[in-house]
């Protein structure tokens, strides 16, 4: 059998675009030139270009973060291509983009989540309930984006505003949600039906840093990262058991991270993330290689996976 061609797909327009060029620059090291021909397509510049490849390329490595690559845009375009990817679906993505979204379905499958209200664009705003309701701090964040990014935690009253305003310039939808303090906890998940749960990180980010926003997932030496987590086997399995339900309630495939904050003995479910930080040290390749899987070898089973899904489809 001859080698696969690869379509990697890095860059795009949304704002983690650096970050998407650096991880797609790693994967491409990563990957084995033995097994695969690699074409790398900036989705800013390439677009007409993968179109006119399609015929070609027999499976897509997506290393995209936030809109337009996360959230089932191309995901959808790599459909109409026919051609295999990584990852989950057009609905997968879309949902597990849409922080509201997800949480309704977090719900539907008694999944825990820190209360919430949704505010719309022109909505009036409301500190004082909100501060009734949930106390503070709050997290006021946009509905869709990712790495924390349009993200504030609100000690204040007198920041909301600010705080809300920062979010809507990210999104017409934002959420208001009580602040827990607690353990930071992250679980992946690999597979299509048969799903393997990840070793647990523990995620601490240091003392100039409240919670992992932007600087601290992507500056070296800032946040410690710890796997496995420092958790009794009991909240362990409690843990994976709901990263992979919250993978199942959003319809993912191949592969995601679920986000959660342990408090008290209770855990409760953040987010999910479909096409997680994909680095040598990202937190999923993490857990991976602690459960023993190298990065060459993690890229190699995504992509199986991906032509598995295809052809099930």
């Amino acid at each position: 059998m001859g080698k696969m061609t690869i379509a990697l797909l890095a860059g795009g327009i949304s704002s983690e675009r650096e970050v998407s060029l650096s991880s797609g620059d790693q994967v491409y090291d990563s990957l084995d030139k033995e097994k695969y021909n690699i074409i790398r397509y900036d989705l800013k510049t390439d677009l007409a270009r993968l179109v006119d490849d399609a015929p070609g390329i027999d499976a897509a490595l997506i290393i995209l973060h936030g809109p337009y690559g996360e959230d089932g845009t191309v995901q959808g375009l790599l459909e109409l291509l026919n051609i295999p990817y990584q990852g989950s679906g057009v609905l997968g993505s879309s949902l597990a983009m849409n922080k509201l979204a997800s949480k309704y379905l977090y719900e539907k499958a008694d999944l825990p989540i820190p209360p919430y209200v949704a505010l719309q664009k022109g909505d009036p705003l409301d500190p004082k309930s909100w501060e009734k309701q949930f106390g503070l701090p709050l997290v006021i964040k946009p509905n869709e984006a990712g790495s924390s990014v349009g993200m504030t935690i609100v000690k204040s009253m007198d920041a909301i505003e600010a705080a809300v305003e920062k979010a809507f310039s990210h999104d017409t939808t934002v959420l208001i949600e009580a602040y827990i303090e607690g353990i930071e906890l992250t679980a992946g998940v690999l597979g299509n039906k048969e799903l393997l749960a990840l070793p647990i990180i523990e995620i601490i980010p240091d003392d100039e840093h409240e919670f992992f926003d932007y600087e601290a997932k992507y500056t070296a030496g800032v946040t410690q990262e710890i796997c496995p987590a420092r958790i009794d086997d009991e909240m362990t399995q409690k843990a994976q058991t709901y990263a992979k339900a919250a993978h199942e309630a959003l319809f993912c495939k191949g592969y995601s991270r679920t986000d959660m904050i342990l408090k008290d003995g209770e855990l409760y479910v953040l987010e999910t993330n479909t096409i997680p930080g994909m680095t040598a040290t990202s937190l999923l390749p993490q857990a991976a290689q602690v459960a023993g899987f190298s990065f060459s070898r993690l890229l190699d089973q995504l992509i199986e996976y991906c032509i598995e899904e295809h052809q099930n489809r």
